[in-house]
């Protein structure tokens, strides 16, 4: 389902928590992990910004981009979905709970887990912001709750924003490496992968590790699988798969072929 946003009169620089029902939130603890675990990857935003413009240190075209823009939007996606958690969910220690998270996250967030390409590593970027923007969307039309919906949308805005920008980037460093597509849908699938198995779940683990204590790997995992099936239902499998396959450059008959089953699949595997 598209969820059909009235973004009203506010932006990310101006959130109206003031309107926000707490006591209604008190008993959705599925948002409390979803929106303090999407805090604290886009708060580290910082860590792997570094990474990258190191990497593309010699495109001043990029890594300003990453650094003066990327960096300031996703560190502010953080910041804006802090104020929100912890003006909900004042009793959870929030700080801790981060420190923890990257203390662990920044063992796994180095220049050496970039891909062995630039123009690769920007085909890796264009599928995490399908990632995020795809799970921004789901998140406001799993939410009824108007200001978390209202950030959602405006996060998501800006994912699509974030993925266009990569996905020029790349079709320029194509044009130097010329990639087969072969080699690209490797690169695809292996940011697919990682992603079902990193940061979310890293940051989740840490949320549930503050707010019970008693926490083991296997109950966050189960929390994992749990939020993510409350997820399904509203998830853009269409949008996802449109964005993944992008960068291979498909003739548009044979996009239309391999799109639809990947969509059917998806949508199988994640809803039976």
């Amino acid at each position: 389902m598209r969820v059909q946003a009235n973004l009203g009169d506010w932006t990310l620089d101006n959130v109206p928590l003031e309107r926000v029902n707490c006591a209604a939130m008190q008993s959705r603890l599925d948002l409390f992990y979803l929106v303090n675990a999407a805090s604290f990857v886009e708060i580290a935003a910082e860590l792997y910004t570094q990474n990258l413009v190191s990497y593309f240190s010699a495109d001043a075209e990029i890594s300003s981009w990453l650094r003066d823009q990327w960096q300031h939007e996703e560190t502010r996606h953080g910041r804006v979905l802090r104020a929100y958690a912890q003006h909900v969910w004042p009793d959870f220690d929030w700080a801790r709970a981060y420190s923890e998270f990257l203390t662990d996250y920044s063992q796994q967030c180095t220049v050496e887990a970039l891909e062995a390409t630039q123009g690769l590593e920007l085909v890796a970027r264009c599928v995490v912001e399908t990632g995020t923007a795809t799970y921004y969307e789901s998140l406001a039309a799993h939410a009824d709750e108007p200001v978390l919906r209202g950030i959602a949308m405006r996060i998501r805005a800006d994912e699509i924003n974030h993925y266009k920008h990569f996905y020029r980037y790349f079709r320029k460093y194509q044009q130097r490496e010329n990639q087969g597509r072969l080699t690209i849908l490797r690169a695809i699938a292996r940011r697919v992968v990682e992603a079902r198995n990193g940061d979310a779940q890293c940051a989740l683990r840490h949320v549930d590790a503050v707010r019970d204590p008693g926490a083991n790997a296997e109950t966050s995992q189960k929390l994992y699988i749990q939020f993510a099936a409350s997820l399904r239902h509203d998830y853009p499998f269409d949008m996802a798969v449109k964005m993944a396959l992008k960068p291979l450059g498909l003739p548009a008959a044979l996009n239309h072929i391999v799109r639809l089953p990947l969509v059917w699949a998806g949508t199988r595997c994640l809803l039976n």
